[in-house]
């Protein structure tokens, strides 16, 4: 048995005792993809184990993020923070080594994987993220951005809308540093992949502009090392499809009884018996000498790239400078952008985010990003940017097609790229299509902005398929997830600056139609909230609001205060106004007030965290009707007037 044999040998072993040991996990896949996994890591995979953050690294996803046991045993093996003991502590709480991969939590992991396909739309992102960096920085002779990226799926990812939404585009977009992984073992946990999916994978990569490579024996090193090698040649994004046999060794195997479960310690030692091997999570000086060459090989990479980055500092001084500055947090003024935000005056939500927009894009190149099909609709564009496609890897702005929920996985790609700050845009009511990749990059702290505009019933004629109702609580139950609905310029800003120093996504909620003339605060829409209009004394009255309502709230408090003493709130970012303190959230919500009401076009639930069992909450309940905007706002109670009767009413029937 040669070295490379019982180095497979090996890393199957380790892989099926971890999962034992853990009492749960995925032995089939695991196993089955030991030989594609071992073949990236010892032949192609560019890293460098003392410094995993290094810029020029291959990128590598685990999409099929179950198969994470023979990740972590590969990670070990090869010299990164993973030690032995995290091996044994996989699926235990507060481990380095979770169930399924997590980004900042297992060294070398870099984005956090487990529903499928979601991996694959991070990782077309992170190959366009590298053309973008290779555009705009390389010259003649200096590839300082020259990587590659791998994603490693099966056939349940490729079954995945998302996935084949990204694939789509990268086909179109030519990433040929692209390189998807396919685990074809023809076996899903409900049984045979043919009793759900038929369809001929090649023929349909072939059709959306890959290249596809075919590697009959998965299972075989030597095989698997040759297709990598050969997909590197391409000038098109490649799949590699590897034949493999799911839970291969044991006595299970090409089942799918062996897809989620762990081998017993009778099945274990059977199959150790059958790898040669009687020793428990050990790995031979021989096999840990066999690794380590090529993590040798990784940092010696790493000290040529700096080498080469030092000459080319020297031969391109300015390209050199425009490099550096790309990675610098250069503080932003802030104020001076706010002194432009009357040029948004009578804007709608949308055309305000245009301005703003594109004030933070030229002091910023760090920001590129696109929409679902809607650009112009949206506004979501940065002007002379640019488009980026096939033949132009220095455009800003990216034509996503109609792909929601790939798009915003593809962002969070780009974001882990490194110092991006991607965006990504459509209407509010298609959200629900992104929510699964928002909730990864929330989890994940990624710097990612979501502009969706026609953010309400106001939208009108279009009907209920394009009204949003449930979307702003479906987003604010996100967590980490930043929700924005600005009532003007300011707050918007505000928005911006979240976004800029926090870690964690934040989603802006705009309207497509103009906004009331509202004088916000931007120095207290930075606390999440804050009291817009005060109380002549103590207030009788206290309305929160957030967005277009907040003009709506203001009418409704003028009228009001003819009788009572009344307050409004403007609440542009809940999650923000949460994290002030106790003191300062008291003086905001102003308990004391004899009746709080809400006014918000959604049917979010929180509010009646704010206005109590006795408050009041001006929201929407039901599905509106088909027709112009104003009269269906206006049908839905979301008038002064109406507010107006009937805190009246209410305040009336209290006093009597």
């Amino acid at each position: 048995m040669n070295i490379t044999e019982k180095t497979l040998n090996y890393v199957k072993s380790i892989t099926a005792q971890i999962i034992s040991n853990a009492g749960s996990g995925h032995t089939g896949a695991s196993l089955g993809v030991s030989s594609i996994m071992l073949a990236l890591f010892k032949d192609h995979y560019n890293f460098d184990v003392s410094d995993t953050d290094f810029l020029n690294r291959d990128r590598f996803v685990l999409s099929a993020g179950h198969a994470c046991p023979v990740y972590y045993t590969l990670l070990s093996m090869f010299g990164f923070d993973v030690t032995i003991q995290d091996l044994k502590d996989m699926r235990k709480l507060g481990s380095r080594t979770p169930g399924h991969p997590e980004y900042g939590i297992t060294d070398g992991v870099e984005v956090s994987t487990g529903p499928l396909g979601q991996g694959v739309a991070n990782a077309v992102g992170l190959a366009i993220a590298e053309t973008i960096m290779a555009e705009r920085f390389n010259s003649v002779g200096f590839p300082i951005i020259n990587n590659y990226t791998y994603c490693l799926a099966g056939d349940g990812d490729l079954m995945e809308g998302v996935a084949m939404e990204a694939c789509s585009l990268a086909g179109t977009l030519c990433l040929n540093k692209l390189i998807l992984l396919y685990d074809s073992n023809d076996v899903t946990m409900d049984g045979s992949v043919n009793i759900s999916n038929r369809e001929n994978i090649a023929k349909k990569f072939k059709a959306m502009g890959w290249n596809v490579i075919k590697c009959k024996n998965g299972n075989n090193f030597y095989a698997c090392s040759r297709a990598i090698g050969k997909a590197k040649k391409s000038n098109k994004p490649t799949l590699v499809i590897f034949k493999t046999t799911i839970g291969i060794g044991t006595d299970k195997e090409g089942t799918s009884s062996v897809h989620g479960v762990a081998l017993s310690q009778d099945e274990l030692k059977v199959f150790n018996k059958k790898l040669g091997i009687t020793e428990n999570f050990y790995i031979p000086n021989d096999v840990r000498d066999y690794c380590m060459a090529s993590s040798r090989r990784g940092k010696l990479n790493h000290e040529t790239w700096n080498q080469e980055l030092a000459v080319y500092a020297t031969s391109n001084p300015e390209l050199y400078r425009q490099f550096i500055n790309f990675f610098d947090k250069k503080k932003i003024d802030m104020e001076k952008i706010v002194r432009l935000a009357y040029k948004c005056e009578g804007m709608s939500g949308r055309d305000m985010n245009q301005v703003i927009l594109n004030e933070f894009a030229v002091k910023l190149n760090q920001i590129v990003g696109g929409t679902a099909d809607v650009m112009h609709s949206s506004r979501a564009y940065i002007e002379n940017g640019g488009n980026y496609n096939a033949v132009n890897r220095r455009g800003r702005n990216i034509h996503f097609g109609v792909r929601e929920h790939a798009m915003s996985a593809i962002i969070s790609g780009i974001s882990l790229y490194d110092d991006f700050l991607p965006f990504c845009s459509t209407f509010l009511a298609f959200s629900n299509y992104m929510l699964p990749s928002i909730r990864l990059a929330s989890s994940m702290k990624l710097n990612c902005m979501y502009f969706f505009t026609h953010d309400s019933i106001y939208v009108g004629k279009d009907g209920i398929s394009h009204q949003p109702i449930e979307q702003l609580s479906q987003l604010r139950s996100i967590i980490g997830l930043k929700v924005v609905r600005p009532c003007d310029a300011n707050e918007l800003i505000a928005g911006y600056q979240y976004a800029l120093s926090e870690l964690g996504p934040v989603a802006f909620i705009l309207s497509r139609q103009s906004m009331p003339s509202v004088e916000g605060k931007f120095s207290e829409a930075l606390q999440g909230g804050y009291i817009i209009k005060n109380a002549q004394k103590e207030a009788d009255i206290v309305i929160y609001a957030t967005g277009y309502e907040v003009g709506l709230a203001l009418d409704a408090a003028e009228e009001l205060s003819k009788h009572y003493d009344v307050s409004v709130v403007s609440m542009p970012c809940i999650e923000v106004f949460e994290g002030q303190s106790s003191a300062y959230k008291n003086k905001v919500l102003q308990k004391n007030a004899k009746l709080k009401v809400a006014i918000e076009a959604s049917n979010d639930n929180i509010w009646y965290k704010y206005v109590g069992d006795n408050g009041m909450v001006f929201g929407v309940n039901d599905y509106q009707g088909s027709g112009d905007g104003q009269e269906v706002y206006k049908k839905a109670g979301f008038t002064a007037k109406e507010i107006v009767r009937q805190i009246t009413k209410r305040l009336s029937k209290d006093e009597a």
